[in-house]
């Protein structure tokens, strides 16, 4: 296949190749043929596909252009005699930046674990075993609910220029059965074009920088239906991509846009499910289209994606600690939500579960932080042990950026600004203070 290096390239932690024995009797060249096969077959079953096992990866063939569209492209994982293992053997690949694993029933879960490799286009070399995040749900309500060609997966993985790939998944329990359909999904972000630098203009209130969705490359043409509006905005969900953090603060953009590649083509959702993303440098991105200061149903909380908003930081915060950049962002972006809508960030609300997620009940109420973490909805270990640390700090400097004045009831909104909201941005608590924006968070 043109542009793609089809040559037989081990990995630097795969065995050297011993060199070519010497031509045997044919009885001997069968004998050992079956010996291999029948090794072949039973590392094949016990999930052990890897450098021990398969020494050069597999050329391109069709299916890795799967449903090519020039940015993304897919490789079905084949069924094995076990159902509780599945395995694609390292191939050579057209190339990509970000990979997950999806399956066809979009309300099954993996019910075990997927791990991957990735070999760097640049160098050659195979990373290590890395395994993917598998604590996604389907949305419970918005455009993508119930979608014509949804599915469940993992959560993408940033593995920055690679050309080859390799996959094992296990259930958890060994008579159990891996979900039926899985697909590996491979994302060349960079396709999509070179984003430009493109704020957000100023809208209600002391708005943070933003970066656009024009900022970041977003095909709109992929987002089929308009968003969803519901009535307010009660609280913030804080959630980190997992993945890694090698990341550079130059590649963000691509990130943010192979991100919201996989969730539309690869899980069927409309839109990116997260409201707004933040890299470790502190910047900010407008994530679901419809308007930053309005309130749009998102994909980010299962059970909780009604009258709440997300912020999503890139990297991995069970590994990594979050930076001062990373605080001060989340901080100020969620203040100035929630102060649009006359929340005190530091406050508490009582949300209603919109579904049965394993952690609450449909219809139960469930008292949470305005800013909360992703595991006070969810049962996830997201937004790491790290970041989810940093919450009452976030919470305080939120806090400190948005402070209750007296101030009376503002007017009329216009009709293109969320009932409640004046021109302004100042909203009415029941109390009948306002709470108004401030810029400053840790100067403060």
């Amino acid at each position: 296949m043109p542009g793609i290096d089809e040559s037989s390239e081990a990995s630097t932690d795969e065995p050297k190749l011993r060199p070519k024995p010497k031509p045997k009797p044919k009885p001997m060249a069968a004998r050992t043929a079956v010996l291999l096969a029948a090794s072949s077959l039973v590392a094949g079953s016990l999930g052990l596909v890897g450098p021990a096992a398969v020494a050069t990866p597999a050329p391109p063939s069709a299916a890795d252009t799967g449903t090519g569209t020039g940015t993304l492209r897919t490789v079905a994982v084949p069924a094995g005699r076990d159902p509780a293992v599945r395995a694609l053997p390292p191939r050579t690949t057209l190339p990509f930046s970000l990979v997950g694993l999806t399956w066809d029933d979009p309300y099954a879960q993996l019910g075990g674990t997927a791990e991957v490799r990735t070999r760097d286009s640049r160098t050659g070399t195979w990373s290590g075993w890395r395994a993917l995040d598998t604590d996604v749900r389907t949305p419970e309500t918005g455009p993508e609910h119930g979608k014509p060609g949804l599915r469940a997966g993992t959560q993408p993985l940033w593995t920055g220029p690679s050309d080859g790939v390799q996959l094992r998944a296990s259930a958890k329990q060994a008579k159990s059965s891996l979900p039926d359909g899985l697909r590996v999904e491979l994302i060349d972000p960079e396709d999509a074009g070179a984003p430009v630098t493109t704020p957000v203009p100023p809208t209600a209130g002391a708005q943070p920088p933003i970066t656009s969705r024009s900022g970041w490359g977003a095909d709109e043409s992929m987002v089929k239906n308009p968003p969803t509006y519901t009535t307010d905005t009660k609280a913030v969900f804080v959630h980190h991509t997992a993945g890694t953090n090698n990341y550079t603060c130059a590649q963000s953009a691509a990130i943010v846009r192979g991100t919201f590649i996989y969730h539309v083509k690869s899980w069927g959702w409309n839109d990116i499910g997260y409201h707004f993303l933040v890299d470790k440098c502190g910047t900010v991105f407008e994530g679901r289209a419809g308007g930053i200061d309005k309130p749009i149903r998102g994909a980010h909380t299962y059970g909780f994606n009604t009258d709440t908003s997300s912020i999503s930081v890139l990297g991995n915060y069970n590994t990594a600690t979050t930076t001062p950049a990373v605080r001060e962002s989340v901080a100020k972006v969620a203040a100035w939500k929630l102060g649009l809508y006359g929340h005190n960030p530091t406050g508490t609300v009582t949300l209603t579960a919109g579904a049965d997620n394993g952690k609450y009940k449909a219809g139960q109420k469930v008292l949470l932080n305005r800013i909360s973490g992703h595991r006070d909805g969810y049962p996830t270990n997201c937004p790491g042990n790290n970041l989810y640390a940093d919450l009452p700090a976030i919470r305080t400097a939120a806090g400190t950026a948005s402070t209750p004045t007296p101030s009376p009831t503002p007017s009329p909104s216009p009709s293109s600004t969320p009932a409640g909201l004046s021109a302004a941005g100042r909203a009415t608590t029941p109390d009948g203070q306002v709470w108004a924006h401030r810029t400053a968070v840790a100067a403060d």
